[in-house]
């Protein structure tokens, strides 16, 4: 008898390869599940479906889910069951939140598994007209001659232009008074006014007040020159080495997710970001498609997280 079942083992296995003992993925839609409709979150996620919709051979749903500042999409995200049929698709809030708020209801670490950083959006170091300085290092000049008597604008604490400006106070040693603002509309209102003197905003929302001459744009916060502010320096290049700040977008799936689906979601995605038209769709909203391994966007968000943490401590921000 004990001879007969490895034998019958052997027949299975013949007659039904491992492929068709487990069911392939995806036999079932996918939910991606993202922040409210309108922003980046929700462009980013909409952009994955039409670049990967076909390819997987399911429905791909985009679930908005937004409030709480961003925590209610990615715990329900972090609940999930790990079956690669709930995704989460969102920016750096989702690691910077637990750095600027108490009692985060998950941990990065823990409960998310990066899939691919999908896109970037960098943003460009911009002044008013009227403020004596044509570069980088001209402004770090400047802001040093007069400590605590030039100011930034910025939206809410925590925000990417708030932590972008700290990041840019905290390395190049300078005192620059914040002006707070409800959002990054207002503050650029007032820029172009000439009530604040500088800003960092995104390279897309700049572009047309620098092109028309209301604004001077001084570099991008990239580590490499973008064509969303084309013949920009980079600040890192223009006077301030190794700084970098940019908006993250990625594909997330919850932990415990098997690696094997991390890996397919991760080939069809990438394959997707690399198409002409689908880096077009990107460029027209303002970002830039990336498309990595989920090594490299783990890496990637732990250098994010380290340097913003720092910052952080130093200036004391807390969520408003």
């Amino acid at each position: 008898m004990n001879r007969i079942a490895p034998a019958l083992a052997v027949l299975v296995l013949a007659y039904c390869p491992p492929l068709a003992l487990a069911q392939a993925y995806p036999v079932k839609p996918i939910r991606l599940i993202t922040a409210e409709a309108g922003g980046g979150n929700d462009f980013t996620a909409r952009a994955i479906v039409r670049g990967i919709g076909d390819s997987l051979g399911q429905q791909l749903i985009v679930d908005n889910r937004g409030g709480a500042g961003g925590i209610i999409a990615a715990e329900i995200a972090a609940r999930a069951a790990p079956d690669g049929y709930t995704l989460l698709v969102y920016a750096g809030n989702l690691w910077t939140i637990p750095l600027l708020k108490k009692n985060v209801p998950y941990d990065m670490a823990r409960d998310f598994a990066p899939v691919t950083w999908a896109a970037r959006s960098p943003s460009t170091l911009v002044v008013h007209p009227a403020l004596p300085v044509k570069s980088v290092r001209d402004l770090i000049a400047l802001a040093r001659s007069r400590p605590g008597q030039l100011n930034y604008g910025s939206g809410g604490s925590g925000s990417s232009t708030h932590l972008a400006a700290e990041l840019f106070k905290s390395m190049a040693r300078v005192n620059i008074v914040r002006v707070t603002y409800r959002g990054n509309a207002p503050a650029m209102n007032d820029l172009i006014a000439g009530q604040i003197q500088m800003m960092i905003a995104t390279a897309g929302t700049v572009a047309p007040h620098a092109g028309s001459g209301r604004l001077r744009a001084l570099a991008v916060t990239s580590t490499e020159p973008t064509p969303l502010a084309p013949g920009l320096p980079t600040v890192a290049s223009a006077g301030l080495p190794g700084y970098e700040s940019l908006s993250i977008y990625g594909l997330f799936a919850p932990a415990k997710v098997s690696n094997t689906i991390i890996q397919q979601l991760n080939r069809e995605v990438v394959k997707a970001l690399a198409r002409a038209d689908i880096k077009e769709l990107f460029l027209n909203a303002g970002l830039e498609t990336v498309g990595s391994t989920p090594e490299a966007f783990a890496a990637a968000i732990k250098a994010d997280t380290a340097r913003l943490s720092k910052v952080i401590a130093e200036a004391g921000i807390r969520e408003e």
